[in-house]
């Protein structure tokens, strides 16, 4: 599985498990006081429906504080947030934490330089939970 090949998503590898991963950005997430909208197991979805996939889970957060004004100066951004991180294992049991690239979501949105902070924590968050 491959993801990132110039379509504005980041993969950075992670030195644990997808589910050491999930809970050490779940941790970081709650100490920054950053609201945990949703974790979508995408892997125990397939199982349940009867097919194999490698560990794949999915955190949305965000925080209205920051999210907000983003979208009210750009609101078609208001389809990629809240943010999101994907953490999934490849092939070779390697397991990346991806995102989208806040320059991406700039370019396509149009998100005004002042606010890209806003959306740049991602970033932080993912190499945190990753490292």
């Amino acid at each position: 599985m491959t993801l990132g090949k110039g379509d504005g998503i980041i993969n950075i590898a992670s030195n644990h498990s997808v589910d050491e991963t999930v809970e050490r950005l779940k941790g970081i997430l709650q100490a920054k006081g950053v609201k945990l909208f949703a974790l979508v197991d995408h892997s125990s979805e397939a199982e349940r429906a009867g097919m194999k996939m490698r560990p794949t889970k999915l955190l949305i957060f965000g925080n209205p504080q920051a999210g907000t004004p983003v979208m009210l100066a750009a609101p078609s951004i208001a389809i990629d947030l809240p943010l999101k991180i994907l953490i999934w294992e490849d092939a070779q049991g390697k397991v990346w934490v991806s995102y989208n690239s806040p320059a991406y979501l700039q370019k396509r949105h149009g998100v005004p330089q002042e606010l890209l902070q806003n959306i740049a924590v991602v970033e932080t968050l993912a190499a945190k939970a990753a490292g």
